[in-house]
C-alpha cells in the first residue's frame, strides 16, 4: 500500500487505521506487556502519524514507518517512565479487611502445563522489563516481530551494524537475566 502525504493524495485517519491497526497493536502490546498500555501505544502513534503525514514523503513502507514510529512514542515513554515508581501486579491487594493474592485460573486441558507456560511467559515478560528500553525493542523486533536486520535498522533509524551488536548484548543481557533467576538456557 502507498500512503501520499494529505497534500499529495487525501489519506483518511480512517484508512490509516483501517490498514495498519493489526501491526501497529501486535507491536505495542509485544512492547508494553498489557492492553491498556499497548492502546495508549497505538492510539498516540496513529495520532502522531496522522499530524505527520504531510511529512511522509513515501520513501518507507508505511508499516515500516508506522512502527518506526510505534519504537520512538515507546522508547521516549520509558525513559519518562524511568524516574517513576512501579507496582508489581504480583503484590498483594489490599481489600482494606487484610491482603489477598491475585489468582489466575488455568486455561487449557492440562493444569500444569498450563501453569508451566504463564510462569514461563510471565518470566519472559519480567526478564524484558528489566533490559533497558533499548534492548528490549530489538528483542521484540527480531525475535516476536520477526523483522530483518535492514527493517529494524530502518525502523530504529541506526545502521544495521548498530542493530546486530544491540541485538547481540541484548541476548547477552537477557540470558545473564535469566540464568541469575536460576533457568535452564
Amino acid at each position: 500500500m502507498k500512503i501520499k502525504g494529505r497534500k499529495n493524495g487525501c489519506l483518511s485517519f480512517e484508512e490509516l487505521v483501517a490498514a495498519y491497526q493489526d501491526k501497529v497493536f501486535g507491536l505495542s502490546w509485544q512492547l508494553t506487556g498489557n492492553q491498556a498500555d499497548a492502546e495508549d501505544l497505538a492510539q498516540e502513534v496513529f495520532l502522531r502519524a496522522y499530524l505527520a503525514l504531510d511529512n511522509f514523503r513515501g520513501e518507507a513502507d508505511p508499516g515500516t514507518w508506522l512502527h518506526r514510529i510505534t519504537m520512538n512514542v515507546f522508547l521516549n515513554k520509558r525513559r519518562r517512565e524511568s524516574k517513576a515508581e512501579l507496582l508489581s501486579l504480583d503484590a498483594p491487594v489490599d481489600t482494606g479487611e487484610g491482603e489477598m493474592q491475585r489468582e489466575v485460573a488455568a486455561a487449557g486441558s492440562d493444569p500444569l502445563e498450563a501453569l508451566e507456560e504463564l510462569e514461563l511467559k510471565s518470566w519472559v515478560k519480567k526478564i524484558l522489563g528489566e533490559l533497558p528500553p533499548e534492548f528490549r525493542a530489538v528483542l521484540v523486533l527480531r525475535e516476536l516481530q520477526g523483522y530483518s536486520y535492514e527493517e529494524m535498522a530502518r525502523i530504529l533509524g541506526c545502521p544495521p551494524g548498530t542493530v546486530k551488536s544491540r541485538l547481540n548484548r541484548a541476548r547477552k543481557a537477557f540470558k545473564e537475566k535469566f540464568l541469575e533467576e536460576g533457568g535452564e538456557w
